[in-house]
């Protein structure tokens, strides 16, 4: 009887027999590859393969489970990185898109400033140039800008200076390429005047605040709020009919001459940024004869004086009819004053009553 340590005759254990399994397998999985490939899916590998994938299955399952998120956060992190790439690209092309809306709206901004100053001196017909303001000092002791433009420009000191709203001042000091203006606003300042409507005259000062007031209008001349104060051409440095301002408040002092009237600028003298030199004027441009003689009479007081000796040659007019009956003939003028001639001159003393 053999022994249990020899084994069964003929079967040797040990490296030869693993070779020989190996090459087995290795032959069956050839004959099932070469079968496999002509088995038109209904022969007995097929089942054989049908039944391996079965087995397999569960396992390919939790494989891909298994894999699935590590393949979702390789997908997350790419997309998280593409993400921000985009972001960022879209938050550069929005700054510059809000950049080249900005720089359009300023362009339009100053094309509509630009064509309101030309419309002006179209309308005015003004001999006028363009200008810069470059800087600007408003306080209570002093209102002046300075422009970018000066005596190489043909700019000369008390030439006008306008924006598109009204009038803004005057030249006061000229360098070679720059000038400064003083506002009206300024103390110093002084422009002749008249209230649109009535024609009534005066004189446009400044306070050193954002007012401005208009002296030496008669009380017995229309005023009321809300009435446009334009130049009035006397003195021939500024044009006839530009805009000065509005009255806010017109006030007659018990036994008073002239109003106290306080107008609103119509310029916006603290956001001044293109400006119009007004640097000639034509003779419709200033005031006539006739309105020079009757603001020179104003000044001097002679038109209340006028107002009363026409009540004086009333009551001497009623005098001589209810008397001698005589015509106040002999002195060369009017009930009211003045000369035949329509001159302002009043009537000496003692005569016109009778």
């Amino acid at each position: 009887m053999p022994s249990p340590s020899m084994g069964v005759p003929g079967l040797k254990r040990g490296p030869s027999s693993r070779v020989r399994v190996l090459v087995l397998l290795l032959a069956a999985s050839a004959v099932m590859f070469t079968f496999s490939a002509n088995d038109p899916g209904t022969g007995p590998l097929s089942v054989v393969k049908g039944a391996v994938q079965t087995v397999c299955l569960p396992f390919r399952y939790a494989g891909a489970v298994v894999s699935s998120p590590f393949s979702g956060l390789s997908n997350l992190a790419s997309n998280l990185t593409a993400d921000q790439g985009s972001l960022s690209e879209l938050k550069e092309e929005n700054e510059r898109l809000k950049a080249e809306n900005a720089q359009l709206k300023e362009s339009s901004l100053a094309a509509d400033r630009l064509e309101r100053l030309l419309e002006l001196q179209n309308t005015y017909r003004l001999e006028s140039t363009g200008a810069r303001v470059v800087s600007g000092a408003v306080d209570s002791l002093t209102s002046t800008i300075t422009i970018d433009k000066g005596s190489s420009q043909g700019l000369a000191v008390g030439m006008p200076v306008t924006d598109s709203y009204g009038v803004i001042g005057q030249i006061s000091s000229v360098g070679p390429t720059t000038s400064q203006v003083r506002l009206i606003t300024d103390e110093r300042s002084g422009v002749s005047a008249m209230v649109q409507s009535s024609r009534a005259q005066g004189q446009l000062v400044g306070q050193g605040t954002d007012m401005l007031r208009l002296t030496l209008v008669r009380t017995d001349q229309a005023v009321e709020v809300g009435d446009l104060v334009v130049t009035s051409g006397l003195g021939g440095v500024y044009p006839k009919g530009l805009l000065l301002g509005t009255v806010t408040s017109a006030e007659r002092p018990s036994g008073a001459l002239y109003y106290e009237i306080l107008v609103q600028p119509a310029a916006l003298t603290s956001n001044l940024e293109e400006v119009l030199v007004i640097t000639s004027l034509t003779q419709e441009q200033t005031a006539t004869a006739e309105e020079t003689a009757a603001a020179d009479a104003q000044e001097e007081g002679k038109a209340p004086a006028r107002q009363d000796q026409t009540q004086q040659s009333q009551q001497g007019d009623g005098a001589q009819t209810a008397g001698s009956g005589s015509d106040g003939d002999g002195d060369g003028q009017t009930a009211d004053g003045q000369g035949a001639d329509g001159s302002d001159a009043p009537a000496p003393d003692g005569q016109g009553e009778g």
